[in-house]
């Protein structure tokens, strides 16, 4: 599919440039990879929110309570 975005002249001159290193006449297929890579980081963002949040109330108020006091004093002496 084809579709319009801005680059900057450096950002256009950079891709074709890799373009050209990889033997390829233009960077069409960079952006597709670039656009990949994105959508996988997103992706596996969204399922470390997920895991993290179904951990919610997996530990005991006790617990909870001593890991809070421990991150606390931790953060107190951060550098």
């Amino acid at each position: 599919m084809r579709t319009t975005i801005e680059l900057t002249e450096e950002q256009r001159a950079e891709l074709l440039r890799i373009a050209a290193q990889r033997g390829m006449k233009g960077f069409s297929h960079l952006v597709q990879e670039a656009v990949d890579a994105y959508l996988e980081i997103q992706s596996s963002r969204a399922s470390l929110i997920d895991a993290a949040l179904a951990l919610k109330g997996v530990l005991k108020a006790k617990s909870a309570d001593e890991f809070e006091e421990r991150t606390k004093a931790i953060r107190e002496n951060w550098r």
